[in-house]
């Protein structure tokens, strides 16, 4: 098999980049790992996941909705939000989020109110 000269910066350029992308999913998985040794992941103190879990639920109940209503609006399981209001949980991010809409509030209003933003 026989390259050409001008074909070897572009073949040193994929395999470049073929590294890069390998690089990226390592961290990636490392990051995963990580994350998943930490246990909780969120870090936070059972008072603010408390104040949080009151919102929540006060918010829910205010509208009149049930834990399955908004599981299926968010997309998660009843035991989920049963979590997330006792506490025992924090909603990811994306889920805070979807909350947030679902209650027509802004994250920034929802934690505010939780008592877990100074």
């Amino acid at each position: 098999m026989r390259v050409s000269i001008a074909a070897i910066p572009v073949l040193l350029l994929n395999i470049a980049l073929w590294a890069l992308f390998i690089y990226f999913i390592v961290l990636i998985i490392r990051a995963l790992r990580k994350y998943l040794r930490s246990g909780t992941g969120g870090g936070n103190p059972p008072e603010q996941a408390k104040n949080l879990g009151e919102a929540l639920k006060g918010h829910r109940t205010s509208r009149g909705y049930t834990q399955e209503y908004v599981a299926e609006a968010v997309g998660v399981s009843r035991q989920a939000v049963s979590k997330w209001e006792n506490g025992a949980a924090d909603p990811s991010t994306a889920n805070l989020m979807a909350l947030a809409k679902l209650y027509g509030l802004s994250v920034d209003e929802l934690l505010k109110q939780a008592g877990t933003t100074e």
